[in-house]
């Protein structure tokens, strides 16, 4: 990754309940770690509703599917401090 370019994207839509409690988890966990993060609403693109549907949100971690429809807090500060990581 790039400098400045967020290691966790959040793809959520609006009016989703679970959508607002994982970005609560990602944005404590962002800050805490010091790391920034992407909210991208699948809504605005045909393709992500295609791909995600009803698996929202879905969370990716250096460009990789880390989770969906529930972020764990433990896995995500895990995967953001493991060895080997940017």
């Amino acid at each position: 990754m790039t400098a400045g370019t967020p290691r966790v994207t959040l793809y959520s839509r609006p009016g989703c309940h679970l959508c607002d409690t994982a970005r609560e988890v990602v944005a404590r966990v962002c800050a805490e770690l010091g790391e920034e993060y992407a909210e991208v609403s699948i809504d605005d693109d045909p393709a992500l509703v295609e791909r995600f549907g009803e698996e929202i949100p879905v969370t990716f971690v250096d460009g990789r599917q880390h989770d969906f429809w529930r972020v764990d807090e433990t896995r995500l500060r895990a995967a953001l401090t493991s060895p080997g990581r940017p």
